[in-house]
């Protein structure tokens, strides 16, 4: 089983990043090979800060180090690195029909609220399906509504290898384990669109001012409280025991607690948990050529089974082999 995913460089990851994917992107780099990738040429269709972005594919890669990605077991590097995924998209634009792109939900949605779509949005699926393709990965970690994006990539490799040969390994998606859904600090779902995040690796007095700052009702302190429909409890229970569950909700029902002391469970459980994450990235943080030594190897490895996937799609389409 080959495994690849690649995570967008748009932000510093949170608490939804991690116990929606993250957590099991790392449990699955136990296999044949794992690639993962910090998808910068992706993140061009939004940020156009050049600074910006190159602190954030940085700050993302010191981020799933620290986290716990195994550089020895798998593959980390950047997209832009590898030069072969440029080429190999542009092939599989030649044999994409416009109709199977128009169909997709990222330019779909933006049509469908008057705003600009550009051609980086358009063929944004094409490049996402050079990213799975070029590793012959069979095995691609997604979401229950991302699944259309692996649907696309068969499709577009399933058309060339009808037109031209058997070159493409068809990927297979891997639908992640369904996580309730993670509040942000405004009860809505925790997403950087909704500005609404509580970053993993914030300083812990930022941190526990924005745990502190999370939308509660106006129940009083000495009135019973309903766990069920409480943020604060919600977020808790991704960090805590089904024990810890259990007490806390007991007091909620008891009344005589107010959300301060939740929040302050909160903090403190989401300390420890990340706790070893924080020290190691503290570490990596202050030994930058380390992780950009990574990233380099990761990219060098990249490179050579990218290379070999485009010779044998170059040889199908009849272009010769670039000099190397």
């Amino acid at each position: 089983m080959r495994v690849l995913s690649g995570i967008q460089p748009t932000g510093r990851f949170h608490w939804g990043n991690y116990f929606g994917a993250i957590r099991q992107y790392i449990a699955l780099q136990n296999n044949e090979q794992a690639y993962y990738f910090i998808a910068d040429l992706h993140a061009l269709t939004t940020i156009h800060d050049p600074n910006l972005l190159r602190e954030y594919s940085r700050e993302a890669a010191v981020d799933l180090l620290a986290l716990g990605l195994d550089p020895q077991q798998a593959t980390l590097f950047r997209q832009s690195n590898v030069p072969e995924i440029s080429e190999l998209t542009w092939l599989l634009m030649t044999v994409t029909q416009m109709s199977l792109l128009e169909k997709c939900h990222a330019y779909k949605d933006k049509k469908s609220k008057g705003l600009t779509a550009d051609a980086g949005l358009f063929a944004y699926p094409v490049l996402m399906a050079a990213d799975i393709l070029l590793y012959d990965s069979t095995t691609v970690p997604v979401g229950s509504d991302q699944v259309q994006h692996i649907e696309v990539t068969r499709d577009i490799a399933q058309r060339f290898n009808s037109i031209y040969s058997e070159a493409l390994t068809l990927p297979e998606a891997y639908v992640l384990e369904e996580t309730a859904k993670i509040p942000g600090i405004d009860g809505d779902k925790m997403s950087k669109s909704y500005h609404n995040v509580i970053e993993i690796f914030l300083p812990p007095k930022q941190l526990r001012k924005k745990i502190m700052s999370i939308k509660t009702d106006s129940t009083s302190v000495k009135d019973p409280k309903d766990p069920d429909a409480c943020s604060v409890f919600a977020l808790y229970t991704l960090f805590s025991t089904p024990e810890q569950q259990a007490a806390l909700a007991e007091k909620y029902r008891a009344g005589g607690m107010g959300y301060g002391e939740a929040k302050q469970l909160l903090y403190d459980a989401s300390m420890e948990c990340f706790g070893e994450a924080r020290a190691r990235r503290e570490k990596l943080g202050a030994d930058l050529q380390t992780v950009e030594d990574i990233l380099q190897t990761g990219a060098h490895t990249a490179r050579a089974k990218g290379r070999e996937v485009l010779d044998r799609v170059r040889t199908a389409c009849g272009l010769v082999r670039p000099l190397r």
